[in-house]
């Protein structure tokens, strides 16, 4: 039985959505203890969602790899797919939060993972970035093959927003009807370099953690291709950005990869209702990612930017069970 959660408890009016740019937030304050954009960012990650059970799927890509594809499947009509960050995977508490969310609201949800991020390395030499937006695509006609969907939802969270937007604005799919993303770093360029300052060297650190050993692995499967030397010497943060994006996967150059992996670059183009919210104290964004003379004048792009949130964060002092990103996604699809 479907349990449809209350959304008269979010306290949030609908009007506020009639306009693309969204001016006052209802998210203005987070637990007292999450003082800053860092602490609510860091803290959020060690939230426990309990009560999703996924159904496993694995799917053959065309150029001989493979997608792990985690379902809720309530036989509904409408679906949900979530798309997950930079190493992230279904198992988030951001990604295991909306799936629960969704799911007692008569959604089927379909939460999947990018190449290499189930916990089970990918067999081709590529791995997944910001700008590739074939795998969603082929995620999204699987759905569609299994059920004939009246209507499909995307909402995604950092890199899985910016994939989402890219998407929806480049393939146009008729079967989607809206987007929703968090915390998107648009514009990758400026995004990247942040992530370099001083501020910010733990998530820098994380991300160097997880992704270098992945390279190291590739080389070892790969070694005509690129050398496992090569790779152990690539220690400087932008150095090692190029060799993932360019090296890995196939972009000419940085610039090339900034031009095709920033969804800003091609959301103009978005024809179906998207939400795009970005903390302002966000510490992985920048004024680039925020577009705000966009939103005032597309028809379509809702861009809400509320003071508190952090990066993928979005909780809340009311200690509810649900985020505010969460309960937010609702009420907007």
């Amino acid at each position: 039985m479907i349990i449809h959660y209350q959304l008269s408890t979010i306290n949030y009016q609908l009007s506020t959505i009639k306009m693309p740019f969204i001016e006052t937030s209802t998210l203005t304050r987070s637990p007292f203890w999450q003082f800053n954009g860092h602490l609510e960012t860091i803290l959020a990650s060690f939230r426990k969602v309990v009560g999703v059970t996924y159904e496993r799927e694995r799917i053959d890509t065309p150029d001989g790899d493979f997608l792990d594809l985690d379902w809720v499947d309530n036989g509904a009509s409408k679906l949900v797919i979530l798309t997950h960050g930079l190493e992230g995977h279904s198992g988030r508490p951001y990604i295991m939060g909306m799936a629960k969310l969704f799911s007692l609201n008569g959604y089927d949800v379909l939460a999947w993972n990018c190449r290499s991020c189930s916990g089970e390395l990918n067999k081709a030499f590529r791995f997944y970035n910001h700008g590739d937006i074939e795998d969603i695509d082929l995620v999204v006609n699987t759905a569609l093959r299994r059920k004939n969907y009246d209507n499909i939802v995307l909402v995604g969270f950092s890199m899985g927003g910016n994939i989402s937007l890219k998407y929806a604005a480049v393939v146009q799919n008729p079967a989607i009807s809206k987007v929703v993303a968090f915390s998107a770093p648009l514009d990758m360029r400026s995004s990247l370099d942040i992530l370099d300052k001083a501020s910010n060297w733990l998530y820098k650190t994380m991300f160097i953690k997880d992704l270098q050993p992945k390279m190291e692995m590739k080389s070892r499967l790969f070694p005509e291709r690129v050398s496992l030397e090569y790779i152990k010497k690539k220690k400087d943060w932008m150095e090692m950005l190029k060799t993932y994006f360019c090296t890995f996967n196939g972009y000419a150059s940085m610039k090339d990869f900034f031009e095709k992996g920033s969804a800003l670059n091609f959301i103009p183009d978005i024809k179906i209702p998207a939400l795009i919210v970005q903390a302002q104290n966000d510490p992985f964004l920048t004024p680039q990612c925020f577009p705000i003379d966009l939103a005032k004048k597309h028809p379509f792009i809702h861009l809400e930017t509320p003071p508190k949130g952090g990066h993928c964060a979005f909780m809340t002092p009311d200690n509810t069970e649900f985020s505010w990103a969460e309960r937010r996604s609702l009420a907007f699809v």
